[in-house]
């Protein structure tokens, strides 16, 4: 289990390091920067900022500083905001979290659940619904899950459109989660369609193992073969995926942030590529990376504890 583990983390260090790289190089290389002639600075104080902000030397060079401090959790200044990178996603992060722990509670309470009545009573009508509603939520783009969340909102006014809360709200934590309702509802219920599903292919594949057929010969209840043995060994599956999910997440959802006006990780990356902010895009790439890379690691160190095949296997 600690070389599983050790390769795990390895891989999961490599994968930040590239795309964090990858993002500042690209971004370097890509025309124009945050002293272009569209800002409408003047020659001298657009040469004064290059200099300040270190565009004036090499890429190279200045991806090997970058690093140096990255290494340092110091991602440099950001142009667009006059602050330190740091802080700023710092900020954002507590947004995407919040955001993104309530659609994950959301999509394992309907998804895992849904999946084990789909894969335990396939023939009912209720398992059918289910089925259909999967697919549908499934087959639908984020965005337009977005949109017909955010006008469902804006025709009932049950709930706020967008945004993390009003104006001088009278109970913070209140206005907060009305607040959530939408997105953590535009991200959770496509991922609780894919709980469903992987939870319920999952759970009737464990059903047709040895050891359930075994116990029901031995006079255990049905009920009893699911909960104690079928259902454990299913949860394999489904952990990789939530593990994933918690990465993809925690590092933003680009297209839900920006259509519900969620100040979060995603809307962050989008403004500091809106205004060639270099060492902003790049800080918000390593923080995606991390996060991503994060929550695949903690999704395979599970799957591995629990079931030692997986750890073998790699």
């Amino acid at each position: 289990m600690l070389r599983y583990a050790a390769r795990r983390i390895l891989l999961a260090i490599v994968m930040v390091w590239a795309v964090a790289s990858a993002a500042f190089v690209l971004a370097r290389i890509a025309p124009g920067d945050a002293t272009s002639p569209e800002w409408q600075l003047s020659q001298k104080t657009r040469d004064a900022e290059r200099h300040r902000l270190g565009l004036d030397r090499p890429w190279p060079e200045q991806y090997a500083t970058w690093l140096a401090g990255a290494v340092r959790l110091d991602f440099g200044e950001s142009s667009l905001y006059a602050r330190p990178v740091r802080s700023l996603i710092g900020e954002r992060a507590i947004n995407t979290a919040i955001l993104a722990a309530a659609a994950l509670a959301l999509a394992a309470l309907l998804g895992v659940g849904a999946g084990v009545l789909t894969a335990v009573r396939p023939g009912t009508m209720l398992a059918r619904l289910i089925r259909i509603g999967s697919v549908i939520l499934l087959s639908t783009p984020p965005l337009i899950g977005s949109l017909v969340l955010v006008l469902i909102a804006a025709r009932t006014r049950l709930v706020p459109v967008g945004g993390m809360s009003s104006v001088d709200p009278a109970s913070p934590w209140a206005d907060l989660l009305q607040h959530l309702i939408v997105p953590a509802l535009a991200l959770g219920l496509p991922l609780a369609a894919t709980l469903e599903r992987a939870q319920s292919q999952a759970l009737r594949h464990g059903l047709t193992q040895p050891f359930v057929t075994a116990a029901l010969a031995r006079g255990a209840r049905p009920e009893d073969a699911i909960a104690r043995h079928a259902w454990p060994v299913s949860l394999g599956p489904v952990l990789a995926f939530y593990g994933l999910m918690i990465g993809a997440l925690f590092s933003g959802s680009l297209v839900v942030e920006m259509v519900t006006a969620w100040p979060g990780l995603g809307r962050l990356m989008v403004d500091a590529l809106r205004a060639r902010d270099l060492y902003l895009a790049a800080g918000t790439a390593a923080a995606g990376a991390a996060c991503l890379a994060g929550g695949t690691l903690i999704g395979d160190l599970v799957h591995g504890a629990i079931d030692p095949r997986v750890r073998e296997a790699r």
